[in-house]
């Protein structure tokens, strides 16, 4: 079993069943700590190659996956490899795909579609989930 990330580190969502997942933008620098054993990554293109497993789902900035199935089926994975892994999701800028890719986390966690966007601005960043397309995406995200 991984250790998990630290409740409350910076960019950690803590999902209500106690799963830890840390949204991250990749644009930034990588945080202080542990690094993640698995990485979803959220973007337009092929991202970097890193030391960690990680999966690749093609996602333009602000829009929505290029294939909705294999989107929710890495979700899916990211939420529950979090069980015992250190998840990280991440995108360009860690707010709009990040954020609706944790706000789905949180639906698959048992937060009701039409709330997971507020849990994750309030517990995650407050930019999170940049478009109203985002939005309905994760309201009807099963």
């Amino acid at each position: 079993m991984t250790t998990a990330w630290t409740a409350g580190a910076s960019g950690v969502l803590r999902l209500p069943s106690g799963r830890l997942v840390r949204g991250r933008g990749l644009r930034r620098p990588l945080p202080d700590g542990p690094a993640p054993t698995f990485a979803l990554y959220l973007l337009g293109h092929e991202p970097p190659s890193v030391a960690w497993e990680t999966r690749w789902v093609r996602w333009p900035d602000f829009w929505l996956p290029s294939d909705r199935t294999a989107a929710a089926d890495a979700l899916r994975e990211a939420w529950n490899r979090a069980e015992d892994e250190r998840v990280e999701i991440a995108c360009g800028g860690g707010y709009g795909r990040t954020g609706t890719a944790l706000a789905c986390l949180a639906v698959l966690d048992g937060v009701p579609g039409h709330e997971a966007v507020a849990y994750v601005r309030e517990h995650y960043a407050s930019r999170a989930v940049e478009t109203p397309w985002q939005r309905r995406f994760v309201t009807r995200f099963e």
